[in-house]
């Protein structure tokens, strides 16, 4: 009886069970064949402003920056100023001990002791020959041809020792001009760098020798940006263009800025060709750029304001026509009616309506996610 009633029961609920998986079944594939409605979100026409805009990357550096180089080679001896501080035209950076040429300074002391020994030949003569012109002896025209050879004679000798003390010493005694072994500052500005230190051998500038750098000096409040941009929006820069300017170091704040400079000429940069651009940054008095900061410039290339836009999302493109879905009513179910448009400048995200659209006009937007609030 017992084994009779447990099969009774386990048949019955193994019906149950088919029975209910059969009904999930059809449940779920009648389920799967209602149509599924789709609701759109309603967008409304807003009045605002479209800007097209191109980026270039590039730094922030002084305008004029210029390089201090020596008129006489030697050895740095003292330097008097270090990159930071503030100089005025002619301040002493640095001075240099000169170490004369042993070939130079022999030829210059053979100079020297020459004319010592011309000079006192032809002083002798001079003496005489003055002695005997104011006895009456000889005539003034040679007298005066003495004269003047005593004058030369004197002229010699202190050009020789001029030259052997601008060798040896680096400045003539009887020169009025500034030693060229004093360093000063050629203008105004901020030491940007000085590459050299004490005990360093620099070299003159001359025709042939650009000379070593003793100090980078600048105007810090005149600055430039000095960026590129591609071929492909160079066309539409034109110089006197407005340019925001981003500096990433100081928390990306913004600078106001004004091209000033388009190149001519492109330069092929890991395939792309580059076209430089310049532009002179308003600095405020609150704000210190240091010279080499990286920047982006931001330039406005078409501007329209105040103007009907709508997001470009909700744009349908045809060939050359642009269409919007119009809504005609939004309950209880959504009904829209497809309505060409005219459009304008477009950002990316928002477009100008030029034609077809108002205010008060409503379109389809992006469809809703029906799970959304459950993903949450």
């Amino acid at each position: 009886m017992k084994n009779r009633l447990w099969k009774k029961i386990m048949r019955t609920t193994l019906l149950v069970l088919v029975g209910a998986a059969v009904l999930g079944t059809f449940y779920f594939l009648w389920k799967k064949a209602q149509p599924v409605i789709t609701v759109y979100e309603i967008v409304t026409p807003q009045r605002d402003t479209v800007e097209t805009k191109t980026v270039a990357t590039g730094a922030v550096e002084p305008r004029y920056e210029v390089l201090i180089k020596p008129q006489i080679s030697g050895i740095i001896s003292e330097l008097l100023k270090e990159a930071g501080q503030m100089v005025k035209e002619g301040d002493i950076l640095a001075r240099i001990k000169v170490i004369p040429e042993m070939v130079q300074l022999n030829s210059a002391e053979s100079r020297v002791n020459v004319a010592n020994i011309n000079l006192k030949q032809v002083e002798e003569t001079f003496k005489r020959d003055e002695a005997l012109f104011n006895q009456g002896v000889i005539a003034r025209e040679e007298f005066n041809l003495s004269n003047a050879n005593y004058l030369k004679a004197k002229e010699e000798h202190l050009n020789a020792q001029s030259a052997l003390e601008i060798i040896r010493d680096g400045i003539a005694k009887n020169s009025r001009a500034a030693s060229t072994t004093q360093i000063r500052s050629t203008i105004s500005g901020m030491i940007l760098d000085v590459p050299v230190k004490v005990g360093n051998s620099v070299i003159q500038s001359n025709n042939f020798n650009d000379g070593t750098t003793i100090a980078s000096v600048a105007d810090m409040n005149d600055m430039i940006f000095r960026g590129n941009v591609d071929e492909t929006e160079i066309g539409r820069i034109n110089e006197g263009m407005p340019i925001k300017l981003t500096v990433g170091a100081m928390e990306s704040r913004v600078f106001d800025a004004v091209l000033e400079y388009v190149s001519p000429k492109g330069v092929d940069k890991n395939g792309a060709i580059q076209f430089e651009i310049k532009a002179a940054v308003h600095i405020p008095n609150d704000a210190f750029i240091r010279a080499g900061y990286s920047a982006n410039a931001e330039i406005v290339l078409k501007k329209v304001e105040d103007v009907l836009t709508v997001p470009e999302s909700t744009i349908e493109f045809h060939g050359d026509s642009a269409f919007v879905q119009l809504v005609k009513e939004e309950t209880p179910k959504q009904v829209f009616e497809r309505h060409q448009i005219k459009t304008g400048l477009s950002d990316g995200i928002k477009i100008e309506v030029i034609e077809g659209l108002t205010v008060s006009d409503k379109i389809r937007g992006a469809a809703i996610d029906p799970n959304k609030d459950k993903k949450k």
